[in-house]
């Protein structure tokens, strides 16, 4: 039964993936921008569905990195559409650790991504009505 050390990850559960030894550092940390990296995928593809197209990545909000990943560990990715505009959304993403070999899941950093719904020829669009 998994252990949660820093409350409970709000959203869904969009993602999930292991830290390999190519996604780290000499001393065994994961790289931020790796993580960063799977955070935006996550929001791609939570996005997307919502949008029921295209999108892309506006801007991410205020990003810091409370806990390290090491090697090993499994990233899970949560996310929630918090707000829908016209053309664009903006998701609340956790990043969250399963330790390796262990029950335990830290939370590990969380940021706002602001993702905008895109035609075929790259132009905002409206996204459209649950």
């Amino acid at each position: 039964m998994v252990q949660y050390a820093d409350g409970r990850p709000h959203g869904e559960l969009t993602l999930r993936t292991l830290a390999m030894p190519s996604d780290a550092n000499a001393a065994g940390d994961i790289f931020g921008g790796w993580v960063m990296a799977q955070m935006d995928l996550a929001c791609g593809i939570r996005a997307a569905e919502r949008a029921r197209g295209r999108v892309v990545t506006a801007a991410v909000k205020e990003m810091a990195f409370a806990k390290p990943m090491k090697i090993g560990d499994t990233l899970c990715i949560y996310t929630h559409v918090e707000r829908v505009g016209r053309t664009s959304m903006t998701l609340k993403v956790e990043a969250w650790a399963q330790r390796y070999l262990s029950e335990l899941m830290e939370k590990v950093t969380h940021a706002d991504f602001v993702m905008v719904a895109l035609d075929q020829d790259g132009k905002p669009v409206p996204v459209p009505a649950e």
